[in-house]
């Protein structure tokens, strides 16, 4: 049973947080290129889509903690420090991109269409940048941790 949980939270992790990674990621240039031009239709889709895959794959990666606790549980590791470092940086993660990446791109996806404000735009797309980099490295140290284990017995 424990492969399989593991498997399930492996692929989980592939499926669900890989795309809000690479999807985040490229959301702060095309919000640039749809600010730039906001007449722009297909500027302006490409920075929804990007939105709806950051917010659907978002709910999608509920899944990846659940699975991965079942499998910490079978594996009789829940008091191990390298995993409570994980679920708080993954909660940290999810804090990061609840709170300050999803809400800036919806206000972007919002305001890209409008004449407005360029500047503050464009400044908010630093931003959002800026919180998009800090959300991928914490998956990214997430991720080193569950692959080095400290204390494993994979001799890795």
């Amino acid at each position: 049973m424990t492969k399989f949980l593991l498997a399930v939270h492996v692929l989980a992790a592939i499926v669900a947080i890989g795309p809000v990674t690479v999807a985040a990621s490229m959301f702060p240039p095309a919000a640039r290129r749809a600010i730039e031009a906001p007449d722009d239709v297909r500027a302006a889709e490409t920075l929804q889509l990007l939105y709806r895959i950051c917010r659907m794959y978002a709910v999608v990666g509920v899944v990846v903690p659940v699975f991965g606790f079942a499998t910490a549980s079978n594996m009789h590791v829940l008091g191990s420090a390298w995993l409570i470092t994980s679920i708080a940086l993954t909660a940290l993660a999810a804090l990061v991109l609840a709170a300050l990446v999803l809400p800036r791109q919806s206000a972007l996806v919002e305001g890209a269409t409008e004449a407005g404000a360029k500047g503050a735009a464009r400044q908010a797309t630093v931003q959002l940048a800026m919180f998009t980099g800090v959300f991928n490295l914490l998956w990214a140290a997430v991720t080193v941790l569950m692959i080095v284990r400290p204390g494993s017995t994979t001799g890795a």
